[in-house]
């Protein structure tokens, strides 16, 4: 694989609140590219680029930026669900929604140097995706968090247990609610990492972000 899955993982997921008129010349273009060098400093494992409302070709000079930041780094640079996009722009990989390609098919097409991570909502999605040959998957939400709301109501940490329990080595990265507060319980339950929005999207707190997470990744668990 490409990526070490056995650390903690850190997944930094962008907001998606750029929009159709976005160019290349736009504040938000800027500020998310400030963003991708700031998470690249701070040794951010995974970043995806969850701009679903981008053009093409924003999404592709987007990527490109991105994987230019990236290169030489612990970091990885995925494309939400436009693996296309994310081989031509250099790339590390994609990750995919519920509603996505297969990762079978994915895997596929692209071969296995490229980085398949797939959102899913239950233990039956998320070993559907370790089957059909996914790198790992992102699993949520944990807690309760406006992005994540159309989903339903919070998985929780037990079902978080269960599935990291049955899908073990298989990484398995807690989304949705997780913050600095409750890192410890996410890791105590057997979670590979964790992806987030908010814990991720100030520059100027990354690096303590990360930190954060490799501390509490590092305590023992019962």
């Amino acid at each position: 694989m490409p990526l070490d899955l056995t650390t903690p993982l850190s997944c930094l997921i962008t907001a998606g609140e750029t929009t159709g008129a976005t160019t290349p010349e736009s504040e938000e273009f800027a500020r998310l590219t400030a963003l991708v060098a700031a998470a690249v400093a701070a040794g951010v494992s995974l970043i995806q680029l969850r701009e679903k409302n981008l053009p093409a070709r924003t999404l592709y000079e987007l990527a490109a930026r991105s994987s230019d930041l990236a290169r030489g780094s612990r970091s990885r640079v995925l494309v939400n669900d436009r693996a296309d996009i994310a081989r031509a722009a250099a790339c590390d990989g994609v990750h995919l929604a519920a509603n996505s390609l297969a990762a079978s098919t994915v895997r596929r097409i692209f071969g296995h140097d490229f980085i398949v991570g797939v959102s899913t909502h239950s233990l039956a999605e998320a070993r559907e995706a370790r089957d059909a040959g996914a790198d790992f998957v992102i699993f949520g939400p944990v807690f309760d968090t406006p992005s994540k709301r159309a989903y339903g109501r919070p998985l929780g940490l037990d079902a978080l247990a269960d599935a990291a329990r049955t899908l073990a080595p298989f990484p398995v990265v807690a989304v949705g609610g997780v913050a600095r507060e409750n890192l410890a319980r996410v890791f105590a339950s057997g979670a590979s990492g964790v992806a987030a929005i908010r814990m991720f999207d100030d520059p100027a707190t990354l690096e303590a972000a990360v930190r954060a997470v490799e501390s509490a990744a590092a305590r023992p668990r019962n």
